[in-house]
């Protein structure tokens, strides 16, 4: 199979997004990325932010967007954000994180579930693919199996996808190359992001991830984007992507 698409998660340069979007998307094209990750739109309207992607030359086949977890209003508030996807071209609506706790009972597993298939049917009747993005919680074992894989085997393939962030899976002591052949076929989009041994997270290629075997998965399996994300920084946020965006093109991804 051909190589998956490289792309950044605009998580990455949050620091800069924060004072000035549209101006860090226009640095992110600078660097040579074509693709990216959105995660937050800081008070843009879609119609802008579809523009800046566009006069950087980037395209943005997918989102993070938070559930509303707790409030009365998750439904209404997922179902906006879902014409704001739709407005902006989106192809995939990923949540990023849910607040299960460090000591999960099987019932609060099967709740989040729950909610993950109702947002699902949401999005997906949208017409937009639904994703969640993991951490290392998921990988706690409840009663005898992993969270990540109660939650894959109750919801239906066809209404939630993977996007497993290999850094986490690494730091959650599983296997970031087998977890991507397990559910091959299921993950369209992974997180590439690195761990140095102390926990803090580094540039791609500095820190625990076996990265020929994860990306030989990836490409073995269909996997359409890796996605570099970094969210500490012994730099700048700026200089990591220029470094990772690097990395990448040394091996030809780029």
């Amino acid at each position: 199979m051909s190589k998956p698409q490289v792309a950044i998660q605009l998580y990455s340069v949050r620091d800069r997004s924060e004072k000035d979007f549209l101006g860090t998307i226009k640095e992110i094209g600078e660097i040579g990325y074509r693709n990216v990750e959105l995660a937050g739109y800081y008070g843009h309207s879609a119609k802008e932010v579809r523009q800046a992607l566009s006069d950087a030359g980037l395209h943005a086949p997918s989102a993070h967007v938070g559930l509303s977890v707790g409030d009365s209003a998750i439904w209404d508030n997922l179902k906006s954000q879902v014409e704001y996807g739709l407005e902006l071209g989106l192809k995939r609506f990923i949540v990023p994180y849910y607040p299960l706790g460090e000591n999960p009972t099987l019932d609060a597993v099967h709740s989040m579930a729950d909610t993950l298939e109702q947002a699902a049917k949401i999005v997906k009747e949208a017409g937009l693919d639904f994703g969640y993005h993991n951490h290392a919680f998921e990988f706690l074992p409840v009663e005898g199996k992993l969270v990540i894989d109660h939650i894959l085997e109750r919801i239906p393939a066809e209404l939630l996808f993977a996007e497993f962030d290999l850094g986490w899976v690494k730091v959650a002591g599983q296997d970031p190359a087998a977890y991507v052949k397990k559910y091959a076929g299921r993950v369209p989009v992974v997180h590439a992001k690195d761990f140095k041994a102390d926990g803090k997270d580094t540039e791609i290629g500095k820190g625990t991830v076996d990265w020929d075997a994860a990306l030989a998965a990836c490409e073995s399996t269909g996997v359409e984007y890796v996605i570099i994300e970094q969210e500490q920084y012994d730099i700048s946020s700026l200089e990591s992507a220029k470094l990772n965006f690097a990395w990448f093109k040394e091996r030809g991804w780029l």
